[in-house]
């Protein structure tokens, strides 16, 4: 039976906020329910199964980029990386989720469907579209997954804290590099920006097709 003032837009909120809290996999229908007031019974009536809550879940995040791809493709899809990047950062807890589970959902399918067809009218072939937009996907999912991800189940290792305990003398190279901000908020931002430059430099029209020959 429906509840009054509960939707399934409701449903999906409250599981982002479970997630970020205790971690995506604390995340169950009976906890689910528990976080509205209601019994596990309930939220099938807008969300047929765990299943759903999880497409839902990465939706959301893609719904929430609303980068539209206008113009040259390069600055729109790297628009679409940065964006992307930012709401997985205020959202660390999704990655997991994200990095191992594809778009199926229908908000985040008509996404990718809008950019692949700008792309084939750019010269992209359609799978040679799609390979481009997984390509950038990829590539923001597994950075950001190192920026700010952790091991579901256990606890963060304190990176910052072996770096710069580092001997200098046994670890030259490494030592200079913590000293010139090697893991720092800058740092992370400039990796991604070369990184993102230089991937985008080498995938114009045709390039995918010729690295896969």
């Amino acid at each position: 039976m429906p509840r009054a003032g509960l939707s399934k837009e409701k449903v999906l909120a409250a599981a982002l906020a479970l997630v970020d809290r205790e971690g995506i996999a604390a995340l169950s229908m009976r906890k689910l329910g528990a976080e509205l007031g209601v019994e596990a019974m309930t939220l099938y009536y807008y969300v047929p199964n765990k299943d759903a809550v999880l497409d839902g879940l990465i939706d959301m995040a893609v719904s929430r980029v609303t980068v539209e791809p206008v113009g040259p493709w390069r600055e729109w899809l790297r628009a679409f990386a940065v964006a992307i990047r930012r709401e997985l950062l205020a959202h660390p807890a999704l990655l997991p989720l994200v990095a191992t589970r594809p778009v199926l959902a229908p908000g985040g399918l008509a996404t990718v469907e809008r950019m692949a067809a700008v792309l084939r009218d750019e010269g992209f072939g359609a799978l040679e579209g799609l390979r481009l937009v997984n390509a950038v996907a990829t590539f923001v999912v597994g950075h950001t997954l190192a920026e700010a991800g952790s091991t579901p189940g256990h606890g963060e290792p304190d990176v910052a804290g072996v770096m710069e305990s580092l001997d200098p003398g046994e670890y030259p190279v490494l030592a200079e590099a913590v000293r010139a901000g090697l893991g720092s908020p800058q740092d992370h931002q400039e990796r991604f920006d070369r990184a993102l430059d230089a991937l985008l430099d080498g995938l114009g029209p045709g390039a995918l097709r010729k690295a896969s020959r």
